[in-house]
This record gives structure tokens, C-alpha cells and sequence, in this order.
């Protein structure tokens, strides 16, 4: 079994809605990220890592199950009993870790723990957990503690009166050290003081932010007020109109409101930046530093108005594809510290890469791979993925794209090499490659209950099915 003196700590830093391309590291021409910056030059960035299900339920079940969507059930948002027999946390606390998650979870119900010994949890405004009590402290831990520091009674972490999803920003009120993302630091740091020091820990820091609302403390809003920033990509292929929003989340056409809101998503991501250079600050201080790993990752991205978008749930890269580094701990030859790896991996593979690391078995059954092994001739050749809300199909192998939609039928064709910002649908110029991609997705959705393939042709208009009958308890392999 792993103990303090053999096996190394694992740090998870798991954000919420950080776009693939947000990184100083990889070139973002705007971005501040000097702290992840630092730590990529130390580890390995995986330049083409996605969420194969594009939200934050689905994607949060496979990172805690390591299945894919169509086998842990989530095939959009949904409130439902998480009955998973093996997660990640459970089998890293089985193994002898100390395990804890602090922030975000969005589980149900909001308590569960999925494995881990502990749970701090800041979900966010959840309107449905707000509506079933009024007393937030018993679905929430971070407003209590806003309250407590602040002394009023009523303090709230919406209180700079802009919407959870929507892209209207403004400044937060308070002082930044009681900003959610701070507050998820502190606790985390927190873990250190209390943790059992006889075992390796599993710590998760979950930052609900970048994620709307758009309030990041002024300090950052400000460094970005007048910088230069790329304007939306916007494909030769888009026919849609933008989606207004709700009352409490608009999302704004004006030209000036969404040039704010983007600074203010920026701004978000180096509020983060900062924030995780406390805790590795911390790490050191403790004296664990060189021997914990660690990964930073996103549960998706965020289209950020790109191609009349905002938000995630669609398969372009702004939504699907997210920040992916690992920095192993110092002993560790296993990585080239510094590289990037262009091979596709997912979500899924966090789960068999941290047992990996922890130099436990991998459970069974498992549809992820470590990233450890990526790279060699036995790796996937390409990612499904898939939302149903959004209703659509895509595959990527990192350098190409195609996307289905299943009510309309749809086709998009990508160069993701030669057009990374999805410009150009190749669709009509490209019909060998549109028909290869085309006979890859009637393979990896033949048997699939919504009907998708019928007399080995793709059928567009099959019933949509959010939540499959499977889901919080996952199926064995085969069994779709």
C-alpha cells in the first residue's frame, strides 16, 4: 500500500470552462498565465486534449469514472443519483491516499462524496439546490464563509448582480481574497495543515471560474483593459444567430458589452493563475513540492462568442478543447520536461493516469489510458464526441475534424493543422476525407440505442437522449 515515504502526493487542479488556447505558454496572444507558463516548462503540455462531452456533468463523470459518456450515462446536464462502483477518488483512497475535493463538484446529491474522504464544496449558484433550501450552507460551504468574514448576514457570492451563465460582467465587489477562486486556494492550503502526513494525498482543487459569472477582482480586470485581444473567429460556414440568454444571464450583442465580457474571461483566467501559485508556494513550504505530481486541466471550454457561440456543448475546439498539463514529480524520468505532445487524449484518461503515477493497478474495465503511454503505436487514433442537447457527433484525431449534427444531418470538415480556429469547412472540397470521417462515426455509433445508424447509413432526426437509462451507475464494456 502507498505511504508518505513511497509513493508520490497528486495535486488536481481541475478548472471549469478554460478554454484549449488560454494559455501564454502555447502562444494565446492576450493571455497571462506566467505561473502555468512555468509550470508547462516543467512538465508536459498535451496540446490536443478534449472533453468528449462538452459540459460540466458529463465531463465531471468521466473524469471521476474514466468511461466514456455513452457508458457513464451523461450525455448533457442532469441532476441524478451518482451510484458509480469505482471512481477515481475511491480508488486512490482505497489504495491509501487521503483524499479531499474542494470546490466545485456537481454531483447529486450535492453531497456526495464519490470516494473521497472529504469534500469542501462551492458549486457555483445551483438553481436547483438554491430553490430546495433556503439555508445555502447545507448545498454550499463557501457562502457561509463569505458571510462569516464579511459579517452580513445576507452577503452572497452573487452580489455583483451578474448572471451564472450569462456574459454581462462586472468587477467583483469584495476584496479579492474572499472571490470564490481565492477561497478554494485557502482551503486547499488548509488540506495541508490537517492532512493525515502518514499517507500520499489526493487533493483536488476544483475552480468553478473561468466559468460566468464574469466578475474577476478588479486588480485583474484592469491589467487587461486595454490590451490588445483577438477578435471572435468567425467561420465561412456560420448561419445562425447568437442565443440570447435568460433574464439573469443575458448574453449581450453590443459590440462594447462583448469586448468587456472577454477581458473579463481573461481576467478570470489569470485571477486562477495566481491563485495556483499560492498553493505550489504552499506545496513548497511543506516541504511535498518535489514529490507531487501534478495535472491542470478544464472540464471544457468556452466558445467565447467564436462563430456565434458562448458557452460549450458544441464540438468546436473553443468548446471541446482544453488546457492539459502534467508535471511529474522530480525523481521522475518519464517525462521530457518541457515537450509537447500533440497525440489526442481525453478526460478519461485522468483516471488510469493518476493510478499510474500512484504505481497502483488500473481498475478494469476502464475506457481511458494513462498519458504516460501516449505517443506509441497502440494509442487511439482519434476521440468521439458528443452532446445531446446541442445534438451533435464529432471526431478528431488532433489535426482533423468532423462534426455531425443529428437532428439536421449536418456535416462540417476541419483542418485543424492548417485552420486551427475552424474558418473553413472543408466539407464540400474534401469529399474522400468527409466520407472516411463519415464511415469512422457509423462505426462508433452502430448499436447505439437512440438509432443513430440504420442499414449502415447515418439517420438525422432520432429522438434526443440526454440521460441515458445507465446513468450515475455506468455499464460494462460491450454493453453499447
Amino acid at each position: 500500500m502507498p505511504t508518505a515515504e513511497n509513493a508520490p502526493n497528486i495535486l488536481f487542479i481541475l478548472t471549469d470552462q478554460w478554454r484549449g488556447d488560454c494559455l501564454g505558454y502555447t502562444g494565446h496572444p492576450a493571455v497571462e498565465t506566467p505561473h502555468l507558463d512555468y509550470l508547462a516548462g516543467d512538465g508536459v503540455t498535451f496540446t490536443q486534449a478534449y472533453a468528449s462531452c462538452p459540459v460540466c456533468v458529463a465531463a465531471r463523470a468521466t473524469i471521476l469514472t474514466g468511461l466514456a459518456p455513452k457508458r457513464h450515462g451523461y450525455l448533457t446536464n442532469g441532476g441524478v443519483q451518482w451510484d458509480y462502483p469505482v471512481t477515481l477518488p475511491g480508488t486512490l483512497s482505497d489504495a491509501g491516499y487521503h483524499t479531499q475535493c474542494v470546490g466545485k463538484m456537481h454531483v447529486y446529491p450535492w453531497r456526495n462524496l464519490v470516494g473521497f474522504h472529504n469534500v469542501v464544496l462551492h458549486d457555483g449558484y445551483m438553481h436547483r439546490a438554491r430553490r430546495e433550501n433556503r439555508e445555502f450552507g447545507l448545498n454550499d460551504d463557501y457562502t457561509p464563509y463569505l458571510r462569516e468574514k464579511l459579517g452580513e448576514v445576507y452577503a452572497d457570492h452573487n452580489d455583483s448582480g451578474v448572471g451564472c451563465n450569462g456574459y454581462a460582467a462586472q468587477a467583483w465587489p469584495y476584496h479579492e481574497m474572499l472571490h470564490p477562486t481565492s477561497w478554494v486556494t485557502t482551503q486547499g492550503i488548509d488540506f495541508l495543515r490537517r492532512r493525515d502526513t502518514s499517507k500520499p494525498f489526493f487533493l483536488t482543487l476544483s475552480y468553478h471560474r473561468p466559468h460566468p459569472p464574469l466578475d474577476p477582482p478588479a486588480s485583474f480586470l484592469n491589467r487587461y483593459l486595454q490590451k490588445d485581444i483577438p477578435p471572435p473567429a468567425m467561420g465561412n460556414w456560420v448561419d445562425h444567430e447568437l442565443r440570447k440568454g435568460g433574464h439573469d444571464s443575458p448574453i449581450p450583442r453590443d459590440p462594447a458589452l462583448v469586448d468587456f465580457a472577454r477581458r473579463a474571461y481573461y481576467a478570470q483566467i489569470s485571477h486562477i493563475d495566481f491563485q495556483i501559485n499560492r498553493m505550489i508556494m504552499a506545496l513548497n513550504e511543506y516541504g511535498v513540492q518535489d514529490n507531487t505530481a501534478i495535472l491542470f486541466t478544464a472540464d471544457h471550454g468556452e466558445m467565447l462568442y467564436d462563430h456565434n457561440h458562448v458557452g460549450k456543448g458544441v464540438p468546436y475546439d473553443g468548446s471541446a478543447r482544453v488546457p492539459f498539463i502534467l508535471r511529474m514529480p522530480k525523481t521522475s524520468g518519464t517525462v521530457e520536461r518541457g515537450s509537447l505532445v500533440e497525440s489526442p487524449v481525453e478526460l478519461r484518461d485522468i483516471f488510469p493516469t493518476f493510478c499510474d503515477i500512484a504505481g497502483i493497478d488500473t481498475p478494469d474495465d476502464l475506457d481511458g489510458e494513462s498519458v504516460l503511454n501516449c505517443g506509441g503505436n497502440n494509442w487511439r487514433p482519434f476521440i468521439h464526441g458528443e452532446h445531446a442537447t446541442s445534438a451533435n457527433q464529432w471526431l478528431t484525431d488532433g489535426k482533423e475534424k468532423y462534426a455531425w449534427f443529428t437532428q439536421t444531418g449536418r456535416e462540417l470538415l476541419f483542418d485543424l493543422t492548417e485552420d486551427p480556429r475552424e474558418i473553413n469547412d472543408l466539407s464540400r472540397t474534401r469529399p474522400d476525407r468527409l466520407a472516411w470521417w463519415r464511415d469512422q462515426l457509423i462505426e462508433e455509433l452502430t448499436g447505439r440505442p437512440e438509432g443513430f445508424v440504420q442499414n449502415g447509413k447515418l439517420v438525422p432526426g432520432r429522438p434526443i437522449q440526454g440521460l441515458l437509462p445507465h446513468v450515475g451507475k455506468g455499464v460494462p464494456k460491450g454493453a453499447i
